[in-house]
C-alpha cells in the first residue's frame, strides 16, 4: 500500500513508519521539516494548518490511506476530507481519550455524576467543547506546536467518521509513554530514584487514580493495523493497555524495575506539598476498554509491559527534560511533609 503520514515524524509517527516499512508499504511524510523524516520515507514539506496549499503535491503521491497524526479541530478535519475526496481510499484520524465526558468531569468542566468505567467507544462524550483551560493550552502548544486555539477532537471525529464519500477510522489514544515521550511521564519517579530519595509521596486521591496508558511501539502497532485493515473503515477504536493500573501501581512498577527499595508514603491531600497535587476530581477515573480493536482487528501488543517499562526508563535516564519539568520537584517541601507525618 501507499500510505501518507501527515505529521508522522514525531514521537508516535516514527514508530508507525517503522512498523509500516517492515510490512513493505511505501510511505510519505508530510511535515514542516523541523525534524528529519525517517530513512527511506518520501518527504513532502508543508504546513498542516494550510493543507490545501499542498494539495496537489499530496495527491501526486496517490496514497491508498492517509493517517493524520496532528489533526486538532473540526476545521482541520474538514480541510483534510476535502483535500482527499477522490484521492485516497480511507483516512485514519488520531484522536484522544479526552473526548469522553469522564475527562471533563475529572477536569471540572462538566457537571453531573461520575461516569462508569471502563470507557467504551459508545460512552458519553463531553458536552462542553475545548477540554483544557487557556493556561493548559499555552503549555500544550509549547510541547505540541500543532495544537490550535480551537483544539477539540470531538468536532474533528464527527467530520471524519460521518463522511459518506470517504471512509474514515478514528483511534482514541491513551496517555503514551516510551522513548521520545515529550511529556516525560516516567520522569517524576525515575529522577527521585536516581536522586536517592528514600520516600516518595503520593496524595491519597491521586495514588488510586487510573488512566489509560500505552507504550509507544504498541500504540504504533495499533495505528499500523487500523491503517492497513479494511475492516477498520467507519469504525472508532479505543487503544489502551489492559489491565489499567493506578498511579501508585505504575510508580511501583517503575521503581521496582530500577531496583529501588524505598517506601511510598500516602498523605492526605491537605498534608501533601502543593507541587505534588493535581487539580481535578480524582474520583473520576479514565480507564478505557480496548476490547473492540482486539476483537475486530485481532490487535495485541507486540512489546510486553516489563520490556516497555525497561526501555522507557533507559531512555528517560539518558534524556533529561527541559527545566520546566523541574517544578514537580521540591525536596525541601517533601522532607518537611514527611517529618510532619513522622517519616524520616
Amino acid at each position: 500500500m501507499r500510505i501518507l503520514l501527515i505529521g508522522g515524524n514525531g514521537f508516535i509517527g516514527r514508530f508507525v513508519a517503522a512498523a509500516l516499512k517492515q510490512q513493505g508499504h511505501t510511505l510519505a511524510v508530510f511535515h514542516r521539516g523541523t525534524k528529519p523524516a525517517p530513512a527511506g520515507v518520501e518527504e513532502i514539506r508543508g504546513d498542516r494548518s494550510q493543507l490545501n496549499a499542498s494539495a496537489n503535491e499530496l495527491k501526486r503521491f496517490a496514497p491508498d490511506v492517509v493517517i493524520d497524526f496532528v489533526i486538532s479541530s473540526g476545521p482541520h478535519a474538514e480541510e483534510l476530507m476535502t483535500v482527499f475526496h477522490g484521492a485516497t481510499r480511507r483516512v485514519v484520524m488520531l484522536s484522544s481519550i479526552d473526548v469522553y465526558r469522564a475527562v471533563g468531569i475529572s477536569h471540572g468542566t462538566e457537571t453531573g455524576p461520575l461516569q462508569e468505567v471502563p470507557l467504551r467507544e459508545e460512552s458519553e462524550l463531553r458536552r462542553n467543547l475545548h477540554p483544557y483551560p487557556p493556561e493548559n493550552m499555552q503549555m500544550l502548544r509549547k510541547i505540541f506546536p500543532w495544537v490550535t486555539d480551537d483544539y477539540d477532537k470531538i468536532p474533528a471525529e464527527r467530520v471524519v467518521i460521518n463522511d459518506h464519500d470517504l471512509p474514515g477510522t478514528v483511534l482514541r489514544l491513551p496517555m503514551i509513554y516510551g522513548p521520545g515521550d515529550p511529556l516525560h511521564r516516567f520522569y517524576a519517579v525515575v529522577k527521585r530514584v536516581d536522586d536517592g530519595r528514600r520516600h516518595i509521596i503520593f496524595a491519597d486521591p491521586l495514588a488510586v487514580w487510573c488512566s489509560p496508558r500505552g507504550y509507544v511501539e504498541n500504540v504504533a502497532a495499533a495505528i499500523a493495523l487500523a491503517a492497513t485493515d479494511d475492516r477498520a473503515a467507519g469504525r472508532i477504536y479505543n487503544v489502551a493497555e489492559e489491565p489499567a493500573f493506578s498511579e501508585l501501581e505504575w510508580a511501583r512498577k517503575i521503581a521496582g524495575e530500577m531496583g529501588w527499595n524505598g517506601e511510598f508514603v500516602m498523605l492526605p491531600a491537605e498534608r501533601t506539598p502543593p507541587h505534588l497535587m493535581k487539580l481535578g476530581n480524582a474520583a473520576q477515573h479514565w480507564t478505557a476498554s480496548s476490547a473492540r480493536i482486539r476483537r475486530e482487528l485481532w490487535y495485541a501488543e507486540p512489546v510486553a509491559l516489563e520490556e516497555a517499562i525497561r526501555r522507557t526508563i533507559a531512555w528517560q535516564r539518558e534524556n533529561a527534560p527541559d527545566p520546566q519539568f523541574l517544578a514537580q520537584f521540591d525536596y525541601a517541601a517533601e522532607d518537611a511533609a514527611l517529618a510532619k507525618h513522622g517519616t524520616g
